[in-house]
């Protein structure tokens, strides 16, 4: 059964019996079981096949717009890399509409792919502080990325049969241990700052500092869930990208949809007709 963590101590005031009435801007934070990953899966997987042609199209954009990343830098994999992953990092705020897909089959039952483009001008200040946030995240990314080329291959890139070679091989595992150390890093802040703060920017119109850190709280309440529920993400969407992007046509819009219902799952929304969040009952 999920349980709730609670945000700070009530008022010295508060009477007894009655239910506490906390005057923050949080959300409590539910507890889930170690694989409710697999069972936001399930609903992800339910919201696709409810709204196929909807989800499908986000899942076309992303798929073009790997391969276009792909085609533009296919003489330049060490950038090739460096952008694909940085785009897998603003990943969460380009996945707003999926979010709205869930949203509206939850609320209406219904969802066209014209009614979510514009999702995020229904919080568009949030939005915009948390997108700027995350692209800067992305060009810091990629400059780390080109640095860590260079201290590793000082005499020049090499070509991309030699580096594939060397990718399968031993002769340059401190290179691979640090870069993906590297780009672990980065992905651990992005996951931590937005596991459930964009569906709740568009679902609440909260702004971008509650949104994350109650993000963060979530990740911290819940620590081995959201760690495979990362894991499961990383693979999911490794999949997409090593069929030549074709497979992020359904691998974004589960990992989509699933991520709405694992907000739902996480995030309380217990409040009283002042708006105020309510603790204690659930």
């Amino acid at each position: 059964m999920s349980q709730l963590s609670e945000p700070p101590a009530s008022p010295p005031d508060a009477n007894p019996g009655q239910a506490v009435v906390i005057r923050t801007p949080f959300p409590a934070i539910r507890t889930v079981g170690p694989f409710a990953a697999l069972g936001w899966l399930a609903h992800g997987l339910q919201d696709l096949r409810r709204a196929p042609a909807a989800s499908l199209a986000y899942g076309v954009v992303f798929a073009l717009m790997g391969g276009l990343i792909a085609l533009v830098f296919r003489n330049a994999y060490e950038l090739t890399s460096a952008l694909t992953a940085g785009f897998l990092l603003v990943g969460p705020f380009l996945a707003t509409g999926l979010y709205d897909i869930s949203r509206r089959l939850e609320r209406d039952g219904a969802a066209r792919f014209a009614d979510t483009t514009m999702a995020w001008r229904a919080n568009l200040g949030a939005f915009s502080l948390f997108s700027l946030v995350l692209t800067v995240i992305m060009l810091v990314w990629a400059r780390a990325s080109l640095v860590t080329f260079a201290l590793f291959f000082s005499s020049g890139m090499p070509t991309l049969k030699s580096f594939v070679a060397q990718v399968v091989s031993v002769e340059h595992v401190d290179f691979l241990l640090t870069y993906f150390a590297v780009g672990a890093l980065f992905a651990g802040i992005v996951f931590a700052v937005s596991v459930v703060s964009v569906p709740m920017m568009l679902d609440r119109g909260t702004d971008t500092i509650v949104a994350a850190l109650t993000s963060v709280r979530a990740l911290f309440t819940n620590p081995l869930p959201l760690a495979i529920w990362a894991l499961l993400i990383v693979a999911i969407i490794g999949i997409g990208i090593a069929t030549f992007f074709v497979g992020l046509v359904v691998a974004v819009p589960l990992i989509g949809h699933a991520t709405w219902h694992a907000y739902r799952n996480l995030v309380a929304d217990v409040r009283d007709p002042s708006g105020r969040t309510c603790i204690g009952k659930d």
